[in-house]
């Protein structure tokens, strides 16, 4: 990066003068004017176990409810289990460690998340409905509370049929993404079948309805191939796609302004790492400069996932092994992390939308390829440390968050 770029970013940087909610908003004020006109902000993360990560998209979430009347919290966890998540925030039905817990996601069973639920817990209470914070779920995995709403349902309205439409469908609780390819897909079409045997009962069954199509996406998604021919054939498109889906729906209320939690393999708003369209493209592509896809890197320190041994593909391999830390250093020089660094070493914020205007360097630059780290809820053992994606900035991210220090998440007790 050119002594040109890194002067340019050094003076476009906004200074955070703290990660964590609850303080004064004056550093994130600029954001008003950067947002105008926004109803989708994709909140990423570089990992899925970093705390700061976490404190910087509650306090970024307060300030997007508070300040810009965002209305909707929409995460990359459970569709299945998320309304009662909101049932917690908007009603105080259950209690916040409970509800975080049924979403399924060890990634989101930490403090840092919990202190997020609470708040908006706090935010909500007195409100009328229509001035609360939604949550929502929009990933179609874990259909535990898809299936339990839909046995409780079938044993009132046809209690004959509860075991055969039901029991072949057991496995979606907790079958994951990619885990039971097949020609021919018989997860998908008994899902179908309870779709169809809803379809038609009337108001009464509109919730049920609801889950029964969760279902069919989970189905979809299990049953699919981790590799094809076809890229966009594969399960990483049509989850990315779900998911894109979930959000449009939220949507059809034109009031509705959504903060939007996810990696920032999902947020980005084009595909420069990979011919798999990620969810913000849809958006991207949909709402045009209405979505602002903000990515979350870090300097070094440390965060938590799950280790697999390393191989061509070990997606393939069953999920095993706790959550552990797992330490990195300063990223290599020419990676983006290191250009952040050496242009602003703190904590910090980067409009790119600015550099519409900016010397022709910076923005060839920006249009350039580069790398990035990007980690997820499995890292290779040993070799993560030298995981690095490409990313071309311009493509894919409207804003950059820089953290220095990244530190991993904390756990919450699991009983």
């Amino acid at each position: 990066m050119s002594d040109e770029v890194t002067t340019w970013f050094a003076r476009t940087a906004l200074p955070l003068s703290s990660l964590t909610a609850g303080v004064s908003t004056a550093d994130l004020r600029p954001l008003k004017g950067i947002l105008d006109g926004v109803r989708i902000v994709g909140l990423g993360e570089a990992t899925h176990g970093t705390s700061e990560f976490f404190q910087l998209k509650h306090r970024l979430l307060e300030f997007l409810v508070e300040e810009l009347g965002f209305s909707v919290l929409a995460m990359e966890a459970s569709a299945s289990a998320g309304p009662a998540v909101d049932a917690y925030v908007c009603q105080g039905v259950g209690d916040a460690a409970g509800v975080l817990a049924g979403l399924g996601f060890w990634t989101w069973r930490t403090h840092e998340v919990l202190g997020m639920i609470e708040w908006m817990r706090a935010y909500n209470r007195g409100r009328p409905e229509e001035r609360k914070v939604r949550f929502v779920g929009i990933d179609p995995q874990q259909c535990g509370d898809s299936l339990a709403v839909l046995g409780s349902f079938l044993r009132k309205v046809a209690p004959d049929r509860e075991a055969g439409l039901l029991s072949p469908l057991r496995v979606l609780a907790k079958a994951y993404p990619g885990s039971q390819p097949g020609p021919q897909r018989r997860l998908v079409q008994d899902a179908e079948e309870l779709l169809g045997f809803l379809d038609g009962r009337g108001p009464g069954a509109a919730d049920a309805i609801r889950h029964a199509r969760i279902l069919v996406q989970a189905a979809d998604l299990v049953t699919r191939a981790r590799q094809h021919t076809d890229p966009e054939q594969t399960v990483f498109a049509a989850r990315d796609r779900y998911m894109a889906e979930a959000v449009e729906e939220l949507l059809s209320d034109p009031s509705t302004k959504i903060a939007l939690w996810a990696h920032n393999g999902h947020i980005g708003k084009g595909r420069s790492g990979g011919a798999v369209p990620p969810m913000g493209q849809h958006l991207h592509t949909r709402h045009g400069d209405a979505y602002y896809a903000l990515g979350l890197l870090f300097g070094s320190g440390s965060f938590r996932a799950r280790r697999m041994w390393p191989g061509p593909c070990p997606w393939s391999r069953p999920r095993a092994g706790a959550p552990v830390t797992n330490r990195i250093g300063p990223a290599r020089p020419d990676a983006v992390e290191a250009q952040l660094a050496t242009a602003s070493p703190g904590d910090h914020l980067v409009d790119l939308r600015s550099a519409a205007n900016a010397p022709t360097a910076v923005r060839e630059w920006l249009n350039g390829r580069h790398r990035m780290r990007s980690f997820g809820a499995m890292v290779p053992r040993w070799i993560y440390r030298f995981n690095l994606s490409p990313a071309s900035l311009a493509e894919e991210y409207d804003g950059l968050a820089y953290v220095a220090v990244s530190t991993g998440s904390h756990p919450l007790p699991t009983s």
